[in-house]
């Protein structure tokens, strides 16, 4: 019989534990969800209860390390208890601790996790009073020992810690902004941006970087006047400079500096190199996070940065733009074109006008030419094939000839000037019209 009173009693004490852990789950649901608007209504009230609602919200994170203690401690003591029970019976204590070790996981799910906390959201108005005062309660009498364990913890975590512990964390934020999305609060291009904010922080800068093979850049034995063309040509007015090779970065062109010397002095327009004005290079590795970047960039006004692999290599180049993108969408360039392009467009019987993205058995078959296996290896399309063939991106006026037909790069769209389309013409045509 005695063993019998302590099973039932044990029962009563995991149920009890269970359901104090789901109403503490419930509460952290229920501060995290409330609307300062309600809160100002309750405030309106004058009651004890009211100005403690005031206090648990206006400093969250205080109380609910407390509450997450609590809980925590009562799941862990009804785990415990049941798993001491089962010990009774079952021969095997290992089967006593796998029961126990399901059964937990479920109760935990349920009745501590999504139940409570469902309707901690739902119910956030009539939870918040009874959860303030619970929360405030545990946090007088707790708050010191959750106090001293934050910052045991934080002393033996590498890096700097939370003052106030972690546990008020980023989610909850993200939930919160979700809620206000839904009430209305926070419209639909603000709900989207406030996240993006979010997401900067697990963002790699290798997510965002214009890659090498997209890369505009000139040699530093360029004069100052090819430098000019290729700025005017491309749009661009930073150019990376290389040395031997493109994981050999020497610096940074800007036009305006270009400019300036060539309007000074005009003769320098052809006497002087590129590499004889630059502006020095930054360098970061393509594991840095595109919010540690943002923040470096404003600190020190950059605005381009060369992004390096593990080896040392240039893996490609990202600007400030490309970072805001990431958070308020694309930026139209005020040449932007959105109409549609059509794969190929016959502008005459010896010309055309096709997309970058056309498919280049499409174009063999409008050209009624014979692409080989070696020229298409590696690539599927108009813009691939040229870039592959010059060994570079190609800009406007950039041209190859494939099979007695010229193909020149002619139309930039978008910030970062991609080739949009090309103009195909058979190449006599071209050089009859150059001879004339």
């Amino acid at each position: 019989m005695a063993g019998e009173r302590m099973s039932i009693i044990s029962i009563i004490m995991v149920i009890l534990l269970l359901l104090f852990a789901g109403f503490l789950a419930g509460s952290e649901s229920a501060i995290n969800s409330i609307s300062r608007i309600y809160v100002e209504q309750i405030a309106e009230k004058e009651s004890r209860g009211s100005a403690i609602v005031q206090k648990v919200v206006g400093d969250p994170a205080r109380y609910l390390n407390v509450t997450l203690f609590v809980r925590k401690a009562c799941e862990l003591t009804a785990t415990v208890i049941v798993a001491d029970g089962f010990r009774k019976y079952f021969d095997s204590t290992t089967t006593a601790l796998l029961v126990s070790i399901a059964l937990m996981l479920v109760l935990s799910y349920v009745v501590v996790g999504v139940g409570p906390r469902t309707l901690g959201k739902q119910k956030a108005g009539s939870w918040i009073v009874p959860a303030s005062l619970t929360s405030y309660f545990l946090s007088k009498t707790l708050g010191p020992l959750t106090s001293i364990l934050i910052a045991i913890g934080n002393a033996i975590t590498p890096g700097k810690g939370f003052k106030t512990g972690p546990f008020a964390n980023e989610a909850e934020l993200r939930d919160l902004v979700d809620q206000a999305h839904e009430r209305g609060l926070v419209e639909e291009s603000e709900h989207e941006m406030i996240h993006s904010v979010f997401e900067l922080g697990d963002t790699l800068v290798r997510e965002l970087m214009v890659p090498r093979t997209e890369m505009v850049w000139i040699e530093g034995s360029k004069s100052l006047r090819q430098g000019l063309s290729l700025a005017l040509r491309s749009g661009f007015t930073r150019i990376p400079v290389i040395g031997e090779s493109i994981d050999n970065i020497i610096g940074i062109a800007y036009v305006k500096d270009l400019a300036r010397r060539t309007f000074d002095y005009r003769e320098s327009e052809q006497n002087e190199l590129v590499s004889e004005h630059l502006r020095p290079a930054t360098f970061v590795p393509e594991t840095k996070t595109a919010i540690e970047l943002l923040k470096d960039m404003q600190r020190n006004q950059i605005h381009l940065a060369i992004v390096v692999d593990e080896y040392g290599g240039t893996a490609g180049l990202i600007t400030i733009e490309d970072i805001l993108e990431e958070i308020v969408g694309e930026i139209a360039d005020e040449y932007d074109e959105e109409e549609d392009i059509q794969d190929l467009e016959w502008l005459s019987e010896t010309k055309a006008r096709s997309s970058a993205r056309m498919h280049l058995e499409d174009l063999a078959d409008a050209l009624e030419i014979e692409i080989t296996e070696d020229e298409k290896s590696d690539v599927d399309t108009v813009g691939g094939l040229v870039a592959k063939v010059l060994g570079r991106v190609p800009i406007p006026g950039s041209a190859i000839t494939l099979h007695g037909w010229v193909i020149t790069a002619e139309r930039p769209i978008g910030r970062r000037h991609r080739i949009a389309t090309f103009v195909i013409e058979r190449s006599n045509v071209v050089e009859d019209a150059n001879l004339g």
